[in-house]
């Protein structure tokens, strides 16, 4: 997660991830810089041999929820695409980025 973002999302996350099933597949952290100034309040979700896709504009006092279930989806899916009819409301705007996998 980016800082621009704000402390209250980041913390909002911490929260929920502590009961959360899928704690022990995934990383919560903060960055410093996802680069995306004019996009606050940003998140990435990377996995090996998923696509990356990172979100901004996302609302801080409203995301977070939203956040663990795009990671249920995510994890679930064998490419790490999640279409915009599935996403929680949220995540329905806000994509910035679908980065490919490396090769392997």
């Amino acid at each position: 997660m980016g800082k621009s973002g704000g402390i209250h999302l980041l913390e909002q996350v911490s929260n929920l991830y502590q009961t959360w099933d899928l704690q022990e597949e995934f990383v919560v952290q903060e960055v410093a810089c996802l680069s995306v100034c004019s996009r606050p309040c940003s998140v990435a979700f990377v996995a090996p041999n998923k696509t990356t896709l990172v979100f901004g504009d996302l609302p801080p006092l409203e995301s977070a929820a939203d956040l663990l279930q795009l990671g249920v989806q995510y994890h679930s899916s064998s490419d790490g695409i999640v279409s915009w009819k599935e996403r929680p409301e949220v995540l329905k705007n806000g994509l910035i980025a679908k980065v490919p996998p490396l090769p392997s």
